[in-house]
This record gives structure tokens, C-alpha cells and sequence, in this order.
């Protein structure tokens, strides 16, 4: 099922202080391993200026992923030839696919996708905080139920590019917050891009409570020099990482994907 229309879901505008970037475990999971992928897509657009959403399939599923957080999404947009980006992707992939908008964007909608191995029950999209004009961000959340496992949430998130960090550090004192009166100790997934590098203070923010997965740099894709995309887990003692790479995709997009396998501790 890649028809988003047959999920379920729900947008919530929260006050900055309960807003977060999160996968929520509900119950115990089986012993297998997650394999999670971050993809900043650049709305297909490769570094050859062309828009290719096979290519980015391809790439996709050659990482042979359970979970696929999305950034840089477009629906029905000029700029990509009108395509229902999450829907193509989610065909093209054979995976289960969402997708919530951000922004209106050059005639149509702009934000996060993700696609599952396994059905999409419901989708929830979160407004995060924004403390200058410009892009609206925001969380996509999905609620699934593996067959071999309890049901979980994931979610895709994209956090401000701007060189001042107060807008990306205040989403990291929220996840905190959120954490904390939410969530308590329940294992947490977060994945995307965070436009923050691993010195930064919002990642040694995440650095104290949070398992984040040690890759290599990710941008510019045609040759990295930042390591700006994520996978992370909390509580820190509660994972394990199996492995963590950063896929060789030069062109396809302007970042390039990190995969990251990983499991929660008996």
C-alpha cells in the first residue's frame, strides 16, 4: 500500500515546549535488527541538476532498509514535474509510504516522508518551533506494527540551516522535554537531517543522554566535508549499534544517505 490517502492522519500545531523529533517503542521488540535510513532527497533534484526519483529508489533499495526517514520532499510541486514524490517512492521501492507537508511550495506541498517495510496504521505531523521568518519546520511521525515485533512510532524530522544555532538547540532542549514528561525510559529512534555537526551544541546536546550512531560525512554528496544527517537512539544504554556507513551516492541527491543497523539491548 503506497496510497497515503488510506492513512490515517492527524496534524498537531503543540506548544514549543511539547514538541519532538522521535521513534517511540511501545512494549518489547523482537530480537531483530533495525535497519533505519536517513535520506535527504533535495526533492529529487541530483547534483546534475536533473530531477530522478529512480535513481533515488535505486539507491534506497540497494541499502535494503526496514525504515526511511525522507527530507526535502516534494507533492505535486513545479519544480519536480508535479509527481507525488512519497507515492512514487513508495512504488518505485515497493515500501509502504507517508508524507505530511510543511510548506506550500511553487503549486504544491513541500516536507517529510517516510517508507516502512511494514504497513502504515497512522500518520501524525508536528509544527516545530520557529524563531526567525522563513521555512516552517516540522516532525513526521508513523505508527507501525511489524509482524515480528510491538508497535512503534517513527519519524522524519529536518531541522534550520542557519548558521545560529538557537533554533536547532532549542529543538534539542525540547526533545529533552519531551522525553522526559512523555516518554520516561521507553527506547527512541530519531533520524534526519539536523544542519548540525558533530561539535556543534546541539549535537553534544543529544551527546549526553543519546546513542548517536558514528558515520561519516554526508555533505556535499559529490564530496563530503559535514557530517550533518543522523541516526540516534535513547536511552543510550537500552541500543546497540551494529553498524553505521554512509552510502557512496555522489550525484543522486546533494546529500548523501547514512544507513544504520541497530538493536535494543535484552
Amino acid at each position: 500500500m503506497t496510497m497515503l490517502s488510506k492513512v490515517p492522519s492527524r496534524v498537531f500545531t503543540l506548544a514549543w515546549f511539547w514538541l519532538g523529533l522521535t521513534v517511540v517503542w511501545c512494549g518489547p521488540l523482537s530480537a531483530a535488527e533495525f535497519r533505519v535510513l536517513t535520506y535527504n532527497i533535495h526533492h529529487g533534484r541530483g547534483l546534475d541538476d536533473n530531477v530522478d526519483l529512480q535513481r533515488i529508489a535505486k539507491v534506497i533499495k540497494s541499502a535494503e532498509p526496514d525504515l526511511v526517514a525522507l527530507n526535502e520532499v516534494d507533492k505535486g510541486v513545479n519544480r519536480s514535474g508535479n509527481m507525488d514524490e512519497p507515492a512514487e517512492l513508495g512504488k518505485l521501492t515497493g515500501m509502504y509510504a507517508a508524507f505530511e507537508k510543511n510548506i506550500d511550495h511553487d503549486g504544491g506541498e513541500y516536507g517529510n516522508a517516510i517508507l516502512s517495510r511494514w504497513p502504515i496504521q497512522k500518520t501524525e505531523n508536528v509544527r516545530l518551533p520557529s524563531l526567525y521568518q522563513g521555512e516552517q519546520r516540522g516532525m513526521l511521525m508513523v505508527h507501525i506494527e511489524p509482524e515480528d515485533g510491538q508497535p512503534l512510532w517513527f519519524a522524519a524530522t529536518h531541522l534550520d540551516y542557519r548558521p545560529d544555532n538557537a533554533e536547532r538547540l532549542a529543538s534539542a532542549k525540547m526533545i529533552e522535554q519531551l522525553m522526559a514528561n512523555r516518554f520516561g525510559r521507553q527506547p527512541v529512534l530519531l533520524a534526519g537531517d539536523f544542519n548540525a555537526q558533530p561539535n556543534s551544541r546541539v549535537i553534544k546536546q543529544f551527546s549526553q543522554n543519546w546513542l548517536v550512531a558514528d558515520s561519516e560525512h554526508t555533505f556535499p554528496a559529490n564530496k563530503p566535508v559535514r557530517r550533518i544527517d543522523y541516526v540516534m537512539a535513547q536511552p543510550a544504554n537500552l541500543w546497540k549499534v551494529k553498524s553505521a556507513k554512509v552510502l557512496d551516492a555522489p550525484v543522486e541527491s546533494d546529500h548523501r544517505p547514512v544507513l544504520v543497523v541497530l538493536y535494543l539491548v535484552d
